[in-house]
């Protein structure tokens, strides 16, 4: 009886030691971003609200996203790789303190009451994806949907804008370092396109 416990509590042991560990996980920010050129004038009178970005499908979530060629018709989440904040969150933070500090309005926020009149601008996520190349290296590959209305509702501006860089190398940072240059792209032709539909644009 005793020599029977002794074998179960190695063999106890044997597994234990043979078990794999779950990875840590491992949480992404976005890089810093390159700042706007500075507006001589604030382009639009009214304040500017930037709404939380929207997402479909994988985008909405936290993980990072790859492809598995390199057409991306076939993308998959990581299971331990993740952006410190949803990518719904982390753009439109991005946004707001580009357009604040290129003083793109006097107020540039994420929230103000329905009733006040302001320049809401609102993004949807369509790419967001790490892709690999012939070669061996990866891209990040950017496309978004961005959208600025009046303060009576009308559209000012709506597009598309799309971005795609090599990573510097294979590793996952050097993919998100790529990921932070495509949205200064992005995000520096739709502060053009803003510019030139602003008051200040309409003073000259």
């Amino acid at each position: 009886m005793r020599l029977s416990l002794v074998v179960l509590l190695a063999l106890f042991v044997l597994c234990g030691c043979g078990a794999s560990t779950v990875p840590d996980f491992t949480y992404f920010r976005m890089p810093r971003a390159q700042p706007l050129a500075e507006a001589p004038a604030p382009l639009f009178r009214e304040p500017l609200v930037v709404e939380q970005f929207g997402a479909d499908g994988l985008y909405a979530d936290q993980a990072l996203i790859y492809a598995l060629d390199p057409s991306a018709q076939q993308l998959r989440q990581y299971h331990y790789q993740l952006w410190t904040d949803p990518p719904t969150r982390i753009l439109q933070r991005r946004l707001i303190v580009q357009l604040r500090d290129a003083k793109a309005s006097a107020q540039v926020t994420d929230e103000l009451p329905a009733s006040r009149d302001a320049v809401r601008i609102t993004g949807v996520i369509l790419r967001f994806d790490r892709v690999p190349t012939a070669d061996g290296g990866f891209h990040a590959v950017v496309a978004l949907k961005l959208r600025a209305d009046s303060p009576d509702g009308s559209p000012l501006l709506e597009e598309f804008y799309r971005a795609e860089l090599p990573a510097a190398g294979a590793d996952l940072k050097s993919t998100v370092d790529a990921y932070g240059a495509a949205l200064d792209q992005v995000f520096s032709r739709f502060y053009a396109d803003l510019g030139k539909k602003g008051d200040a644009a309409h003073a000259r």
